[in-house]
């Protein structure tokens, strides 16, 4: 008789590895968001319904330079923070807005995503609500007002200043058109573009350059980045610090991107051992599946081309309505396609949970086995609930508190739900065609990646889904990891699109424009 040696279980062990780097993770995440507020004040306002955040740093003599920072498409204020902390530094005042149907702002913004009259009329007025407000603070000079917006607020920015001479100077970072703009206004323009951006927006920075004085305009390539990156970037940073007309260094513009980052990842690892420790580990064998390029080819197929046609695209969540169609076409034909497909032998059922296999299971982190029957679906239930309350906190405190707005206001909470629902049926299609094999599993998701970027492409779909599709895909890989830690636990076949759905769901549905 074999006598086991004394000491911390291998489960235990294992437990604590991977629990380890996730609370590094998640400490250094916290202390770097901390460090990037260091030294800057910043004051919460809302005026005419719009959410106005003012940045300060250090004390200054006088009056200081006031800028007003506008984010662009499915932006916020929150992610032009940083652009915030390096004009701070240089001894202006700072003031960030969300536009209507962005961040905090619960208005809907008419017209977005199509670039409309009434949303260049919607985001004039926003603009004149900030710039009046900055005008009243006592610590800014009236007559030294500059405006910087990037993509869709280069666009409001720009026409705003070329329609009154008293703004100082204008920073267009990605300016998307500047063919409206009259010939040498606005005055003081700097055109900032990503080396890596759509041609399009280069070739518009550089006609709008040619259109007006040398010596009142500047055009900046920012080598290596694209469309978001370059609101990150160390050069960009400089070039407003200077336009700005400071003389302190910029601070370190990734900080918080890193920090937000670092909360992502130790969120990511910890479900790991939190899977251990609520399921177990009881994995389901293999089973008959349809050939799953064929179907899932077919199901974005017919997805990107009826999602137009989809009562869901006329929900006022811009390019989420189109999105949450083609969710909801692809899931149902995913699920059609496991459920009816002729399947050789007894196992051409429906997929359900399976029995586990024999003998000694590898190690998860976690009990070495689980409970069966009632018992084993009461716990799947407690796992679930937890679960999905894990998800929703590790994908939107890290973006909220790091990159964007990520809480939901207004109509988002009802439509949050609408848009899970989608995500939902996409994710258990997924699960039930390719019988939870992790990597059919990946490529169903890359498929939709690439039919949604063909779409927008073709013009099936909005051309902003080009914007969101490198966010969707990261998701979907996420999701997918998750997925593969869940079926190695034995999770039953809904536990994994329920989780995957509230990941999916929660960045889609709150930083989406209202529309």
């Amino acid at each position: 008789m074999s006598v086991r040696p004394s000491g911390v279980a291998p489960a235990t062990r294992r437990t604590v590895l991977l629990t380890l780097p996730a609370l590094l993770a998640v400490l250094l995440g916290a202390v770097g968001l901390v460090r990037a507020d260091a030294g800057a004040t910043t004051r919460q306002v809302t005026v005419g319904g719009v959410p106005l955040t003012e940045v300060r740093a250090g004390p200054v003599e006088g009056r200081r330079p006031g800028v007003v920072i506008a984010h662009g498409f499915a932006g916020s204020a929150r992610l032009m923070r940083p652009l915030a902390d390096t004009v701070a530094r240089q001894g202006a005042v700072a003031l960030l807005l969300d536009f209507a149907g962005h961040g905090a702002n619960p208005a809907r913004l008419p017209g977005a995503g199509r670039d409309a009259a009434e949303t260049r009329a919607a985001l004039a007025r926003d603009l004149d609500v900030a710039v009046a407000h900055l005008r009243t603070l006592p610590d800014v000079d009236p007559a030294r007002i500059i405006l910087v917006g990037h993509s869709m607020g280069a666009g409001a920015v720009t026409r705003y200043a070329a329609g009154h001479p008293d703004i100082a100077r204008t920073v267009a970072i990605s300016l998307p058109d500047g063919d409206d703009l009259p010939d040498g206004r606005p005055e003081g323009l700097l055109l900032i573009v990503g080396g890596a951006e759509f041609p399009g927006f280069r070739d518009t920075a550089e006609a709008t350059a040619r259109r007006g004085d040398p010596g009142g305009r500047r055009l900046v390539v920012v080598p290596g980045v694209e469309h978001i990156s370059v609101l990150f970037a160390g050069r960009t940073h400089r070039e407003v610090a200077a336009w700005v007309g400071g003389g302190g260094a910029p601070p370190w513009p990734v900080a918080r991107a890193v920090s937000a980052g670092l909360l992502l990842l130790g969120a990511g690892l910890g479900f790991v051992p939190l899977v251990g420790l609520l399921l177990g580990r009881r994995p389901a064998p293999p089973r008959p599946v349809p050939p799953t390029s064929v179907v899932a080819a077919v199901a974005v197929g017919a997805g990107v081309g009826v999602a137009a046609l989809a009562p869901t695209a006329r929900l006022p969540l811009a390019v989420g309505g189109y999105v949450t169609g083609f969710l909801l076409v692809t899931g149902g034909l995913l699920v059609a396609a496991a459920r009816w497909w002729p399947l050789p032998g007894p196992a051409a059922a429906l997929p359900g949970p399976a029995a586990a296999l024999p003998g000694p299971a590898a190690a998860l982190p976690g009990p070495a086995a689980a409970p069966v029957g009632p018992r084993r679906d009461v716990r799947a239930v407690v796992a679930g609930l937890l679960l999905t309350g894990y998800a929703v906190g590790a994908v939107a405190v890290p973006i909220h508190l790091g990159l964007t707005s990520a809480l939901p206001v207004g109509a988002r909470w009802w439509l949050l739900p609408l848009v899970a629902a989608g995500c939902l049926a996409f994710l258990t299609g997924a699960e039930l065609v390719t019988g939870g094999r992790s990597l059919r599993y990946a490529a169903v998701g890359a498929s939709a990646v690439l039919a949604l970027t063909g779409a927008a492409v073709v013009g099936l779909a909005p051309g902003f889904v080009l914007l969101v599709v490198p966010l969707f895909a990261v998701l979907v890989a996420w999701q997918a990891a998750w997925a593969a830690v869940l079926r190695r636990a034995g999770a039953p076949r809904w536990l994994p699109a329920l989780v995957g759905a509230v990941l999916l769901a929660w960045p889609v549905a709150t930083t989406l424009p209202l529309s």
